[in-house]
């Protein structure tokens, strides 16, 4: 049977592909506007689309972080 940290971890992880793909997006919208607002294409895409997988990166490294720290903890 699971504990209820064990759901909680879960649960964290459930979110990781969401977490992934939104930082994506948000950096590509960012990226694409720059690009129409100022004229710099593709540079703004490509700099903040990188931006958006860093994040996203970091984002499924934290969160699996805390999944297993609150695992292991109990």
């Amino acid at each position: 049977m699971l504990r209820p940290s064990d759901w909680r971890a879960v649960g964290e992880l459930a979110s990781l592909g969401l977490s992934f793909v939104l930082a994506i997006v948000m950096g590509t919208a960012v990226g694409w506007w720059v690009d129409q607002r100022f004229g710099t294409a593709p540079w703004g895409f490509i700099v903040f689309f990188a931006c958006g997988v860093a994040a996203g990166i970091l984002n499924v490294y934290r969160i699996t972080a805390r999944a297993l720290r609150s695992t292991r903890s109990k």
